[in-house]
């Protein structure tokens, strides 16, 4: 049995770390054990679903480090769909229900009145055919439920409850009983995702459907249809969600912690990566090299049982410690398409106060200039005394050490008061990269004119 995963996204939006959080769980659990992995587009809403959404998704998880093994999108299978509902329909295991929304909320105001558990009565069962005619008659479309196993006082417990091994959670048990038959079809005819997706999987070998929580009680329902299909039930695990720093939970709507709005500024794959697979987990959140080395040591069972909170802020720690230890050869080619010279000396000058990649082009522009001069009124003097003891050139490594050491003997200042007015004339800034290594790249010229404008 080769295992097989799937990542089966609605294209009505972009995906954001929560979702990518299930593709990469997927995509790891396939690659640590030799298998599949299949994108899978849900877009049987023809309404929101579009074009551009599925090109984005696509774009995103190529970003991200996934490669699928194979493509569908459920709006080329609809003719399967069909056939199997026709089945179900002639088996009476899908049948008709005419209730309108608000008479639907009714009966369960009512149920909960009586403290009864607010589930569908099955009153569309009782209906004959001549009910339906005249419900049809009336302009009524009916939406079609499958007839749940496990109701009745002749049902035992092996058809009431489904039990199984969840790869995150341990030993899980749904009581059909407590739920309502699922509507598969809408009245208008589209397919809810349930059965086009039990379907596919079906189809398409699926061994191991990996999803998050808010699934368990779906799966229940899911069991009893695969085995009214006389389908093989995949194994199921049930990760836990992400929620954003406040504890409120992810959706499509909340643009900012999006993939696609991640990858626009500027992060790394691998830190977004990281931090969307083992935060959460018992896993340390780690820089790391590339997706790949997340794989080996991934274990679904090691995800925590509660709600884990996604903060920025540890993703922009965990993506600036990435790049700062990227290599010359992997950044090389990156430099050059930002405009900055491609060169191991640059590189290593500029990389160690590095954010994101793109803050090297910020830093080039600050070595080339023109830059904004700060100085304070009384740093004046002092300034213009570093611009006399400025050596010539050539510059190295150590010439920042020699320079500013003559300098503290000659005006007696050390610590900040001594570096920072230097940083701040030649850089414009309070804070960057090591002026030991910015000196021989900005130069004695541009220096000695920022050091003392003319």
């Amino acid at each position: 049995m080769t295992v097989t995963v799937r990542f089966a996204p609605s294209p009505t939006g972009h995906i954001h770390i929560g979702n990518a959080r299930t593709a990469l769980f997927n995509w790891l659990f396939a690659r640590k054990n030799g298998g599949r992995f299949i994108l899978r587009f849900d877009d049987t809403d023809r309404e929101r679903s579009k074009k551009e959404f599925a090109d984005g998704i696509a774009v995103d998880l190529d970003w991200l480090g996934i490669d699928p093994d194979a493509v569908y999108r459920q709006s080329e299978r609809m003719a399967r769909y069909d056939e199997v509902k026709a089945d179900l329909i002639a088996r009476g295991l899908l049948y008709p229900c005419y209730e309108s929304p608000d008479e639907l909320e009714l009966k369960r105001r009512r149920q909960r009145m009586r403290n009864q558990p607010p589930i569908y009565d099955r009153a569309a069962l009782e209906l004959t055919q001549e009910d339906r005619e005249r419900l049809e008659a009336e302009g009524r479309r009916p939406h079609w439920r499958f007839l749940l196993p496990g109701h009745g006082e002749n049902s035992g417990a092996s058809e009431r409850h489904v039990t199984w091994e969840d790869l995150c959670k341990g030993p899980l048990s749904v009581d059909l009983a407590s739920l309502s038959d699922p509507v598969l079809v809408r009245e208008d005819g589209s397919f809810l995702y349930t059965l086009p997706s039990i379907i596919d999987d079906m189809d398409m070998g699926v061994t191991h459907v990996i999803r998050g929580e808010d699934h368990v009680t779906n799966t229940g329902v899911q069991v009893a249809i695969f085995r009214a299909l006389g389908g093989t039930v995949p194994a199921f695990g049930h990760h836990n969600l992400l929620t954003d720093v406040h504890g409120e939970g992810l959706s499509k709507r909340k643009g900012a912690l999006s993939v696609e709005a991640l990858r626009a500024k500027g992060l790394e794959p691998q830190a977004v990566d990281v931090v969307a697979v083992r935060i959460g987990t018992s896993e340390a959140i780690e820089p790391i090299r590339a997706l790949d080395d997340l794989a080996e040591g991934f274990d679904l069972s090691a995800t925590s049982r509660s709600a884990a909170r996604f903060d920025e802020a540890d993703l922009a720690a965990v993506n600036a410690r990435i790049v700062r230890d990227l290599p010359f050869e992997a950044v090389k080619d990156r430099m050059e398409t930002l405009g900055v010279p491609a060169k191991p000396e640059i590189w290593a000058a500029l990389s160690g106060n590095l954010d994101t990649f793109a803050d090297v082009a910020d830093w080039w522009k600050v070595v080339t200039g023109p830059v904004e001069r700060l100085a304070a009124v009384d740093d004046e003097p002092f300034l213009a005394m570093a611009a006399e003891l400025l050596p010539d050139e050539p510059y190295d490594a150590g010439t920042w050490k020699s320079w500013t050491g003559a300098l503290a003997k000659e005006s007696g200042r050390k610590g900040r008061a001594l570096f920072l007015p230097l940083r701040l004339a030649l850089t414009g800034r309070e804070h960057g990269p090591e002026l030991a290594g910015l000196l021989p790249l900005i130069g004695r010229e541009q220096a000695h004119a920022r050091l003392k404008p003319v």
